[in-house]
């Protein structure tokens, strides 16, 4: 495998010492690279940990504890986007998340809020959240309230809305399609002069196996000085397809090996459930890479 992060601090010295600094929503943080995201799902039917953390104290504590295992960011989300899922209301989604959110620290680690509705992001911004994910491709209204707390902002790709995008993915070129598809936002983006973006090509959002493959093989291939990318391959369905692992709660093995490939071909954040593990194994891979 090539030489770990070798663009990106390869090296113990190095990683220690050249760490970007973001103004986000008015909190200067630090993210080392690779960035860690821990996945905090505040709903009752996403696909691997659904109900485990509604009780705000509970999340909060989650929260805290993907911290301290080593997560730089924490991604809450107040709607699952599993393939088939219904969209809930503005409200609903409003209750699950701010309850949560105005109970963290914001000086502390990242906060992302994963949503796609403007009134949701920008009471979260209030609160103090600093990264908008959006998993609808680059809202303009959602990019408006990010210029105007000065947020971070993740871009994702797919096909079709969560309830239908399974059903029939079809791409001529899948990388090619995609990367066409990041390439027209450049110019947009570029006039909003966030503090930082990433985009995300969306494992298992209106994607097969095979296109999941291919994307994870060249992800490469979407790197840009426009933004930093980001992969959320972990414990998705593609691992079972396959490896033939129906329960999410075991697809540890493959969640990583994704993660440490996505990472030595330049991968700035990968979004994960298995916070402490993937920490880990990040650990061991730099330190083995760093006399390559």
């Amino acid at each position: 495998m090539q030489c770990f992060l070798k663009s990106v601090h390869t090296t113990k010295n190095s990683y220690a010492h050249l760490v970007p600094e973001y103004i986000f929503n008015g909190q200067r943080l630090p993210l080392h690279y690779p960035a860690v995201m821990g996945i905090l799902n505040l709903t009752p039917d996403s696909f691997s940990d659904g109900g485990k953390f509604m009780e705000p104290a509970i999340a909060v504590e989650k929260a805290l504890q993907m911290f301290d295992q080593g997560a730089q960011i924490i991604d809450l989300g107040g709607e699952s986007t599993r393939p088939g899922s219904e969209s809930i209301s503005e409200e609903e989604e409003i209750q699950r998340v701010l309850p949560v959110l105005e109970k963290l620290p914001v000086d502390q680690f990242v906060i992302s809020i994963d949503t796609t509705k403007p009134k949701v992001a920008e009471l979260a911004l209030e609160a103090g959240a600093h990264i908008i994910n959006d998993v609808s491709g680059g809202n303009f209204q959602l990019l408006n309230l990010a210029r105007k707390y000065q947020a971070g902002f993740i871009i994702m790709h797919a096909q079709g809305i969560p309830k239908r995008m399974q059903e029939q993915p079809s791409y001529m070129n899948t990388v090619t399609e995609i990367g066409e598809f990041f390439d027209q936002k450049k110019s947009q983006i570029k006039e909003f002069n966030l503090p930082r973006i990433w985009i995300d090509p969306g494992i298992g959002f209106g994607k097969t196996l095979s296109h999941n493959l291919e994307i994870m093989k060249n992800i490469h291939s979407f790197l840009h000085d426009s933004w930093g990318v980001l992969l959320g391959s972990s414990r998705k369905s593609w691992i079972d397809h396959l490896c033939g692992a129906p329960d999410p709660v075991k697809r540890l093995g493959g969640s990583i090996a994704s993660a440490l490939d996505a990472v030595s071909k330049g991968v700035e954040i990968i979004r994960v459930h298995d916070v402490f593990e993937t920490v880990q194994a990040l650990q061991v891979a730099r330190e083995l890479a760093t006399d390559c």
